[in-house]
């Protein structure tokens, strides 16, 4: 049940990597449904869980440690999401559906080596963190895809066969969420290192 690097001690609130609701370069998406899960079957006060959409002004973040990644080089996306799970014990763990890391993976364990740091990185390609409560995430969240649509109404990549996720205010917000201006959307905007500082091991 547990992967490498996580302690047996640690209740792991979501179903195995394996097991959950997953299309690729929906990440958006696939941390929706891991939020609704853990409501559906109250695996721990969902005032613990946070969706973390993971971007910049420019939109080209660098993220290593993901199934696509070549060797040791990272994968640049124009955004990435990832669920945060904080518990009482004031332990963080990242759920990542996209990584080689651990499922979940000890918070300070993905920041080291999915993240590293922006020190060495040219300006344009620093990250920042939009931090959403899960409660709120399934509340306000709505995307029709067309994102992921060519021009011609192709699709760049396979969609989820469920429904498109939409909100009685909304069927497209994901632009809301992708921003990094804390003066838009839902949630609280971090730099890298204030990121890592407020939800790391103290």
């Amino acid at each position: 049940m547990y992967e490498e690097g996580v302690s047996s001690e640690y209740p792991v609130i979501a179903p195995l990597r394996e097991e959950c609701v997953y299309t690729s370069c929906f990440c958006e998406e696939n941390v929706w449904k891991l939020c609704e899960y853990i409501k559906d079957q109250q695996t721990c006060p969902m005032d613990e869980v946070y969706a973390v959409f993971i971007s910049n002004e420019r939109r080209t973040i660098p993220i290593w440690k993901q199934k696509s990644s070549r060797g040791d080089e990272p994968v640049i996306w124009d955004y990435h999401v990832v669920l945060l799970h904080l518990n009482k014990q004031g332990q963080g763990f990242i759920y990542d559906l996209d990584t080689t890391l651990p499922f979940p993976c000890p918070f300070d364990m993905y920041s080291g080596e999915a993240l590293r740091s922006d020190l060495f990185l040219k300006p344009e390609f620093r990250r920042k963190m939009r931090v959403i409560p899960a409660v709120t995430y399934l509340q306000k969240f709505a995307s029709d895809r067309s994102h992921m649509k060519h021009s011609n109404g192709t699709w760049r990549m396979p969609p989820p066969s469920y429904p498109c996720i939409e909100t009685a205010e909304s069927k497209m917000n994901l632009d809301d969420f992708i921003s990094m201006n804390a003066n838009v959307g839902c949630g609280e905007v971090y730099k890298l290192s204030d990121f890592v500082q407020h939800f790391g091991v103290k």
